[in-house]
C-alpha cells in the first residue's frame, strides 16, 4: 500500500518559493498527501497525522520565522509516534546561522533528510550536524513554481518595452530579485559591451530590490548613470499579477544571468524564463554534475532555450552568446510531459 503524508504549510498569503513548492507538491500527491498550517493546534495535529505514515517538512519556509520552535516539536511528537520525518532542505549556507541553529533539532530527528541540489547537500554534508543526521539521503529537482497563464495582460512595464522594440532596440532582461550574490549589475556590463559593437540595448529587470542594511538599489543606479544607461535601464518593481507578469516576459529578446558560482538547478528564475520559450544565457555550473539530476534542465540545455557559457566567462563572451541567442529561436519543449516527470521524480524521492 502506498504511504500517505502530511505536508506542513503556513497560512501566507504570499508565498515564498519553498512554500509554494510545498502547496504544489500537496496538490500533486492527490489522496497519497494531506495539509496542516503549522501552529493550528497541538491535538488537532495529532488526530490528523493518525492517518498519515509521516510528515514532510520543507525549510527555509519564509512565513515560518516566528513559528521555528513548532517544527521541532511536531518532528519530536512524529517521532514518538514512530512516523516518518522527511526534511526537504532548500538551502543550507546560505541561511543566517542563527536559523540553522534553530534548524538542527528538526533535522537531527528525520528520517530521510531531501536536498534540493548536489550543493546543497555538499553544504550540509561539511557541517557539524552532518554526523548526527540520519544517512538516509537523497536529491530532488526543483520543478518550476511559475508557468505563463493562457492570457497575459499589458501593463506600464510592458508597453514600455514593447515601444522599445519598436524603436529596434533588443530588449536584455533579467527576472527575479535584485541583490548583490545575484550580480545583476554584471548584465549591465553585457549591455555596454554590446552598445561598444554598435547594437542599440535596452536593459530590464523584472523584480524588485531585497531590502537589507545597505543601499543596494542606490548603489545599482549609481552604477546605471556612471555607465551611461540611465535611459536605457528600466527596473519594474514587484509584481504579483503572473499575467502582468508574463506580458513583460513576451517584450523579452534574451535574458540573461551572471552567477558566481554559475548556474545551479534551484535558480528558479531561470527555469520560468527558459520555459516561456525565450533565450536565456547563463555560465555553466562549476561542478559537472551539478544538473544531472534535473531532466527538465537537460532538456532546456538541448533544445537551446538555455545557452551555457563558460562558468568564468567575460562581458564580451557573455555579449557574444547574447548576440547568438537574439537570432536563434529556442526549439518547443513539451512542457506538460517534462514537469509532470520531474513531478515523478520528486514524489519517487520524498514518498518511499
Amino acid at each position: 500500500m502506498s504511504k500517505r503524508y502530511l505536508i506542513l504549510l503556513s497560512s501566507a498569503a504570499e508565498t515564498c518559493g519553498v512554500e509554494e513548492f510545498a502547496r504544489q507538491f500537496a496538490r500533486r500527491l492527490s489522496v497519497r498527501g494531506g495539509t496542516w498550517v503549522l501552529g493550528e493546534g497541538g491535538a488537532r495535529f495529532f488526530a490528523r497525522l493518525r492517518d498519515f505514515d509521516g510528515i514532510v517538512l520543507n525549510f527555509p519556509i519564509v512565513a515560518w520565522k516566528r513559528r521555528l520552535v513548532w517544527p521541532a516539536l511536531i518532528a519530536l511528537a512524529t517521532r514518538l509516534m514512530r512516523k516518518e520525518v522527511v526534511v526537504v532542505l532548500h538551502e543550507w549556507t546560505a541561511l543566517d546561522w542563527k536559523r540553522r541553529v534553530v534548524l538542527a533539532p528538526v533535522v537531527a530527528l528525520a528520517t530521510r533528510i531531501v536536498f534540493s541540489a548536489p550543493e546543497i547537500a555538499d553544504e550540509f554534508r561539511q557541517s557539524r550536524l552532518s554526523s548526527v543526521a540520519t544517512g538516509d539521503r537523497d536529491l530532488i529537482p526543483i520543478p518550476p513554481n511559475l508557468l505563463a497563464p493562457p492570457d497575459l495582460q499589458p501593463s506600464a512595464v510592458s508597453e514600455r518595452l514593447i515601444a522599445e522594440r519598436g524603436r529596434g532596440r533588443l530588449i536584455l532582461g533579467q527576472f527575479g530579485s535584485i541583490y548583490p550574490k545575484k550580480q545583476s549589475k554584471a548584465v549591465l556590463h553585457v549591455a555596454e559591451r554590446l552598445i561598444a559593437r554598435g547594437h542599440d540595448v535596452f536593459v530590464v529587470f523584472i523584480g524588485s530590490f531585497i531590502k537589507g542594511n545597505d543601499d543596494v538599489e542606490q548603489d545599482f543606479f549609481r552604477t546605471v548613470q556612471a555607465a551611461g544607461l540611465t535611459d536605457r535601464v528600466l527596473v519594474s518593481g514587484y509584481v504579483g499579477d503572473e499575467r502582468e507578469l508574463f506580458a513583460m516576459f513576451e517584450a523579452v529578446d534574451v535574458f540573461c544571468y551572471v552567477f558566481p558560482e554559475g548556474l545551479t538547478s534551484r535558480r528558479g528564475s531561470v527555469l520560468a524564463a527558459a520555459l516561456f520559450g525565450k533565450p536565456v544565457v547563463v555560465n555553466a555550473p562549476a561542478r559537472a554534475d551539478s544538473l544531472a539530476h534535473h531532466a527538465l534542465y537537460r532538456r532546456l540545455i538541448d533544445a537551446r532555450a538555455l545557452r551555457l557559457v563558460p562558468t568564468d566567462a567575460d562581458d564580451d563572451g557573455f555579449a557574444d552568446a547574447v548576440w547568438a541567442a537574439a537570432t536563434l529561436a529556442p526549439e518547443p519543449v513539451a512542457l506538460t510531459a517534462e514537469i509532470d516527470a520531474v513531478w515523478r521524480d520528486v514524489e519517487s524521492a520524498i514518498c518511499r
